[in-house]
């Protein structure tokens, strides 16, 4: 019996020692600043929560686009525990939100997230980080918002009255999960409709236009990552499981075959029977940590 209860004992003494030993990893201590208004839309504020490491910090940020269905979250949402392997690394991470489809069109989200890169490279020197050195990094509607951003960020308007507009929206490297990236073209997806129109749980998410199929195929072209690919775009990385059927892994495929005609430094992860989402990605994001210090910290991203 006292044999028994010393293997008892030292069984729970050994998973209290393995549950703490991943509590801190996953609970790194931070400086948060939730709901930091970026700007507005339809009368509603925009916001990000903007997460620092306590000690630490690289000098680097890294803007995570919290959107999932182009639905987003209310500050203070963001889990820490998500991004803990990025803030341990040292990154302070920007947890961009918008406002959620249909009350804004996927357009419109696009938009705002330009806006949101654009107001933390204006920040920058306040929040202790490289203006010309920001990742992106997302999954699902938040890996395409990634990818907008990698394919059409750029200068802002020098003439702008709003100093924040003035500003890129440049991001130089991208680390993402499962992205849809040719809306007219949804292949194997679910949300195929079979008539080259829009998904069809999110008809109403690209507004009243997107049932007109000739005005689709403008909206559709214009918020498609593959068809604003271009050469020097920043270093990418993406993870993708070859068992989703709302995102299909050939989104991706397509993307990279794509990107890497023109030249561009792209790796796509395939995480065997991974549907969309799993279990482990979570563990997928020490490396998107390993991605970023690449890129983010060498000379080889691209400047703003």
């Amino acid at each position: 019996m006292l044999r028994l209860l010393s293997v008892l004992l030292l069984l729970v003494l050994a998973m209290a020692v393995t549950f703490g030993f991943f509590w801190r990893q996953f609970h790194p201590a931070v400086d948060r600043t939730d709901g930091v208004v970026y700007g507005q839309r339809h009368g509603k504020d925009l916001t990000m929560d903007v997460i620092r490491p306590a000690r630490g910090s690289n000098g680097y940020g890294v803007a995570l686009m919290v959107s999932g269905g182009w639905k987003s979250g209310k500050p203070g949402d963001s889990p820490t525990w998500l991004m803990a392997p990025l803030l341990r690394r040292g990154y302070t991470i920007f947890a961009i939100c918008h406002i959620s489809q249909p009350d804004s069109t996927v357009m419109e989200i696009i938009d705002d997230m330009h806006r949101g890169i654009r107001f933390v490279r204006h920040h920058a020197d306040e929040y202790g980080i490289d203006p010309d050195r920001i990742g992106v990094t997302g999954g699902s509607a938040g890996g395409h918002l990634s990818l907008m951003l990698a394919t059409t960020g750029g200068p802002g308007d020098p003439d702008a009255e709003d100093p924040i507009d003035r500003e890129s929206s440049a991001v130089q490297a991208v680390a993402i999960f499962y992205p849809v990236t040719d809306l007219l073209n949804l292949g194997d997806s679910t949300e195929n409709p079979g008539d080259g129109g829009p998904p069809k749980s999110f008809v109403k998410a690209f507004g009243p236009d997107s049932t007109n199929m000739e005005l689709w195929k403008t909206i559709g072209r214009e918020s498609s990552p593959i068809y604003h690919v271009h050469k020097n775009m920043p270093p990418t990385l993406i993870y993708h499981g070859d068992a989703d059927t709302l995102t299909p892994l050939e989104q991706s495929e397509w993307y990279v075959q794509k990107a890497r005609e023109q030249g561009n430094e792209i790796e796509l992860e395939v995480h065997p029977g991974g549907q969309h989402g799993w279990y482990t990605m979570m563990f997928d994001i020490h490396h998107f940590g390993e991605w970023f210090d690449h890129y983010l910290k060498s000379e080889t991203g691209n400047a703003k």
